[in-house]
């Protein structure tokens, strides 16, 4: 009787319980079959199995068989085969998913959580005590909150250099607007992923963003300027208010979205032998029908908040351009980012000297000049000298992959005089 109850389970050992209890008259069987939630006439055979065989009588008759559901044996070494030498790290949701889509397995979560067990492919977590924050109600529509944030990682394992993807995610729903890869996570990267959403979509309303000086100026004592970035200007250009989080747990839904991209998105990828920046851009509209497919949720109200874009994407295009002034000497020159430059004009031009011109810097690299509301054909003829820009922890891995792939990290190494 003692060996039997060190394999009984809690369930068969609080039947056992209970019917000991009924034959001690200290319990009425009804009472126990409703504790146990079983009708009385199951209750009764399991006091009759137990007086004949104890404790015994009350253990599952299936403790010990195989399943009726089972997998067949050649179906299961299959299965772990591809999880060895195909889906090694996967894990075991996206795992089934993938046995299901590309090789026509249909097997349970659960099944394949097991077997990565067994093969040591999958370690189980061990549940910790995790800080509570208060949970922020969803927005109502879809694109009155949109959650930006780049994330950097090894998006391509090893066959590409690192970068930086940009995602915009919508608070109300978790569907993904706009994904694009750029070596490094800056104003540029931003506005061209903006610039994806707002063709697509049109304008939301608001973005919530970090404070980095990408979206926000951190500096104190900043007293000249209009207290934006140029990220800032292109919002209110397209009336876009910014929002700015104080900790990442503020903005969780993108932060969350982040960990599952690095995970399902690279493994995408990986199948389908994507290795450049390019390819994967192309394949970024693919994946977010993908995502918005099974992590999308409906909005409380179905109106959308975003207001559509009616003008062109010339238009859009100019909106976010980067803007800055400068003044015409008198032989109608200006100087721009390392870059002199000089109106050409049909008369002597005297009218322009001392004016202050516009510049616009396009996305594409190109840039104009606008004087009032006309366009200034302008010729470059001559460079100058500028300083080297400064980094920061979003751009620092790209300017050393760059010094890397310029052959200054693969000189032969330093030897002191009379070594060697």
């Amino acid at each position: 009787m003692v060996e039997l109850g060190l394999w009984m389970s809690i369930v068969e050992r609080e039947r056992a319980h209970l019917v000991r209890q009924t034959l001690e008259l200290c319990l009425g069987q009804r009472e126990a079959s409703e504790r146990l939630g079983i009708s009385v006439r199951q209750f009764k055979r399991l006091v009759q199995a137990w007086k004949k065989q104890g404790d015994a009588g009350v253990v599952s008759r299936q403790r010990g068989r195989a399943s009726n559901n089972r997998l067949a044996e050649g179906v299961r070494t299959r299965i772990a085969l591809l999880l060895k030498d195909k889906y090694p790290d996967f894990g075991p949701t996206l795992a089934a998913e993938k046995l299901l889509e590309l090789e026509g397995i249909k097997v349970s979560v659960e099944t394949i959580r097991q077997m990565q067990v067994q093969l040591g492919l999958w370690k189980p977590k061990g549940r910790r005590a995790k800080r509570v924050f208060q949970v922020r109600e969803r927005r109502s529509r879809f694109g009155e909150l949109i959650q930006i944030d780049g994330s950097p990682h090894d998006w391509f394992e090893g066959r590409a250099p690192r970068c930086t993807l940009i995602v915009f995610i919508d608070d109300a729903t978790s569907r993904l607007t706009a994904l694009r890869f750029a070596p490094a996570e800056t104003t540029r990267a931003y506005l061209e992923t903006l610039r994806e959403h707002v063709l697509a979509h049109g304008r939301p309303l608001a973005f919530y963003s970090d404070r980095h000086g990408i979206f926000r100026v951190n500096a104190k004592d900043s007293k000249s300027g209009d207290g934006k970035t140029e990220f800032g200007r292109v919002a209110a250009r397209l009336e876009i208010t910014p929002i700015h989080a104080l900790t990442p747990q503020a903005k969780g839904r993108v932060e969350r979205a982040n960990q599952t991209l690095q995970d399902r998105l690279v493994k995408e990828m990986r199948l389908r032998a994507i290795d450049t920046m390019a390819a994967a851009n192309a394949f970024s509209s693919v994946f977010i029908a993908l995502w918005n497919e099974k992590f999308a949720v409906p909005p409380r109200d179905a109106t959308s908040a975003h207001r559509p874009w009616t003008q062109t994407s010339q238009a859009l295009d100019d909106a976010l351009a980067r803007r800055e002034e400068r003044v015409l000497s008198k032989a109608l020159t200006f100087r721009s980012s390392g870059t002199q430059y000089c109106v050409r004009t049909q008369g002597p031009g005297t009218a322009l000297r001392g004016a202050r011109v516009t510049l616009h810097h396009f996305i594409s690299g190109a840039m104009t000049v606008h004087y009032k509301d006309r366009i200034l054909p302008v010729t470059a003829y001559g460079t100058y000298p500028v300083p080297d820009p400064a980094e920061d922890e979003k751009t620092i891995d790209v300017r050393l992959d760059a010094i890397m792939a310029a052959g200054l990290g693969t000189q032969a190494p330093f030897v002191p005089h009379g070594r060697g």
